[in-house]
Protein backbone atom coordinates (compact mmCIF):
# COMPACT_ATOMS: atom_id res chain seq x y z
CA UNK A 1 0.00 0.00 0.00
CA UNK A 2 0.93 3.35 -1.12
CA UNK A 3 1.96 5.82 1.43
CA UNK A 4 1.29 9.32 0.68
CA UNK A 5 2.52 12.00 3.32
CA UNK A 6 1.62 15.87 3.09
CA UNK A 7 3.49 18.96 3.53
CA UNK A 8 3.49 22.70 3.07
CA UNK A 9 0.63 23.74 5.20
CA UNK A 10 0.29 26.65 7.48
CA UNK A 11 -1.30 30.14 8.67
CA UNK A 12 -1.19 32.89 5.56
CA UNK A 13 -3.00 36.04 5.11
CA UNK A 14 -5.54 36.89 2.77
CA UNK A 15 -4.61 37.05 -0.81
CA UNK A 16 -1.07 35.19 -0.23
CA UNK A 17 0.30 32.14 -1.51
CA UNK A 18 1.35 28.63 -0.12
CA UNK A 19 3.02 25.25 -2.20
CA UNK A 20 1.83 21.73 -0.73
CA UNK A 21 3.63 18.84 -1.31
CA UNK A 22 2.82 15.24 -1.20
CA UNK A 23 5.41 12.71 -0.94
CA UNK A 24 4.36 9.06 -2.61
CA UNK A 25 6.31 5.81 -1.48
CA UNK A 26 6.49 3.05 -4.09
CA UNK A 27 7.50 2.72 -7.58
CA UNK A 28 3.61 2.87 -9.54
CA UNK A 29 3.50 6.95 -8.50
CA UNK A 30 3.69 7.21 -12.49
CA UNK A 31 0.77 4.77 -13.57
CA UNK A 32 -1.87 6.53 -11.01
CA UNK A 33 -3.78 9.99 -11.70
CA UNK A 34 -3.24 11.98 -8.57
CA UNK A 35 -5.53 14.91 -6.88
CA UNK A 36 -6.26 17.44 -3.81
CA UNK A 37 -9.05 17.11 -1.42
CA UNK A 38 -9.83 19.58 1.42
CA UNK A 39 -12.09 19.84 4.67
CA UNK A 40 -13.00 22.64 5.94
CA UNK A 41 -14.15 22.57 9.78
CA UNK A 42 -17.99 21.73 10.21
CA UNK A 43 -18.19 20.67 6.41
CA UNK A 44 -17.86 17.49 4.22
CA UNK A 45 -14.26 16.23 2.00
CA UNK A 46 -14.10 18.61 -0.77
CA UNK A 47 -12.40 18.34 -4.05
CA UNK A 48 -10.14 20.67 -5.18
CA UNK A 49 -7.88 19.63 -7.90
CA UNK A 50 -6.59 16.60 -9.78
CA UNK A 51 -4.22 15.41 -12.18
CA UNK A 52 -3.59 12.65 -14.63
CA UNK A 53 -0.84 10.41 -14.57
CA UNK A 54 1.21 11.98 -17.26
CA UNK A 55 0.36 15.32 -15.97
CA UNK A 56 -0.89 16.27 -19.35
CA UNK A 57 -4.78 16.62 -18.22
CA UNK A 58 -5.87 18.51 -15.01
CA UNK A 59 -9.19 18.97 -13.22
CA UNK A 60 -10.12 21.90 -10.76
CA UNK A 61 -12.88 22.87 -8.24
CA UNK A 62 -14.99 25.80 -9.77
CA UNK A 63 -13.83 27.66 -6.86
CA UNK A 64 -10.37 27.52 -7.42
CA UNK A 65 -9.84 27.55 -10.66
CA UNK A 66 -7.10 30.37 -12.03
CA UNK A 67 -5.92 30.50 -8.38
CA UNK A 68 -4.40 27.49 -7.58
CA UNK A 69 -2.34 25.05 -10.06
CA UNK A 70 -1.76 21.18 -9.59
CA UNK A 71 1.62 19.67 -10.80
CA UNK A 72 3.08 16.28 -10.79
CA UNK A 73 6.96 15.29 -10.87
CA UNK A 74 6.96 12.04 -11.74
CA UNK A 75 10.72 11.19 -11.00
CA UNK A 76 10.45 12.52 -7.53
CA UNK A 77 6.96 10.62 -6.62
CA UNK A 78 6.13 14.27 -5.75
CA UNK A 79 3.20 16.16 -6.22
CA UNK A 80 2.27 19.73 -5.74
CA UNK A 81 -0.41 21.93 -4.95
CA UNK A 82 0.49 26.02 -5.80
CA UNK A 83 -2.11 27.90 -4.47
CA UNK A 84 -2.43 32.11 -5.27
CA UNK A 85 -4.86 34.44 -3.66
CA UNK A 86 -5.76 32.53 -0.96
CA UNK A 87 -8.97 33.01 0.49
CA UNK A 88 -10.23 32.66 4.17
CA UNK A 89 -12.60 29.90 2.43
CA UNK A 90 -9.51 27.89 1.13
CA UNK A 91 -9.10 27.22 4.90
CA UNK A 92 -8.98 23.67 5.84
CA UNK A 93 -7.12 20.51 6.01
CA UNK A 94 -5.60 19.31 2.74
CA UNK A 95 -5.35 15.97 1.80
CA UNK A 96 -3.64 13.97 -0.60
CA UNK A 97 -5.29 10.87 -2.63
CA UNK A 98 -4.52 8.21 -4.90
CA UNK A 99 -7.07 6.94 -7.52
CA UNK A 100 -7.88 3.66 -7.17
CA UNK A 101 -7.30 2.27 -10.53
CA UNK A 102 -4.18 3.03 -12.55
CA UNK A 103 -4.37 4.87 -16.22
CA UNK A 104 -7.37 6.37 -15.39
CA UNK A 105 -8.76 9.71 -15.10
CA UNK A 106 -12.22 9.64 -14.71
CA UNK A 107 -14.63 11.33 -12.35
CA UNK A 108 -12.18 12.99 -10.86
CA UNK A 109 -14.26 14.81 -8.60
CA UNK A 110 -15.60 11.76 -6.91
CA UNK A 111 -13.49 10.42 -3.36
CA UNK A 112 -14.99 7.18 -3.97
CA UNK A 113 -12.39 7.01 -7.11
CA UNK A 114 -10.17 7.43 -4.86
CA UNK A 115 -7.97 4.47 -2.85
CA UNK A 116 -5.03 6.03 -0.84
CA UNK A 117 -5.20 9.09 0.91
CA UNK A 118 -2.55 10.76 3.08
CA UNK A 119 -3.02 12.09 6.97
CA UNK A 120 -3.84 15.77 5.84
CA UNK A 121 -1.79 18.95 6.26
CA UNK A 122 -3.40 22.15 7.57
CA UNK A 123 -3.80 25.69 5.90
CA UNK A 124 -5.33 28.36 7.86
CA UNK A 125 -5.87 31.43 5.73
CA UNK A 126 -6.94 34.70 7.64
CA UNK A 127 -9.18 37.78 6.51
Amino acid sequence: QVQLVESGGGLVQAGGSLRLSCAASGRTFSMYAMGWFRQAPGKERAFVAAISRSGSFTDYADSVKDRFTISRDNVKNTMHLQMNSLKPEDTGVYYCAKFRRPRVFSNAKDPDEYGDWGQGTQVTVSS
